[in-house]
């Protein structure tokens, strides 16, 4: 039997915390919202289509999957997980 971390290794290479409006880019499988009423000014994401995720405020504990590139807020606080 292998030893069991705890640690799920879709996320063992971290994540980013994101609490500034200054450019972020990276990539990053998660996106989890860490404070009430978190707008982005814009998002980019390969795998998504449909209108863009701006300027909507998000409730605390929300979270976003896909395959995103930037992430730059207009306000609030999240943690991006990296792939």
């Amino acid at each position: 039997m292998g030893y069991n971390s705890g640690i799920d290794p879709a996320y063992s290479l971290g994540g980013t915390f994101v609490n500034s409006t200054d450019a972020q880019t990276g990539r990053w499988n998660r996106i989890v919202i860490a404070k009430n009423n978190t707008s982005f000014s814009a998002i980019t994401a390969q795998n998504y289509t449909g209108n863009a995720l701006t300027a909507v405020p998000l409730k605390a504990t929300g979270e976003m999957y896909g395959i995103f590139t930037s992430v730059p807020l207009t306000s609030g606080t999240v943690v991006a997980y990296r792939i």
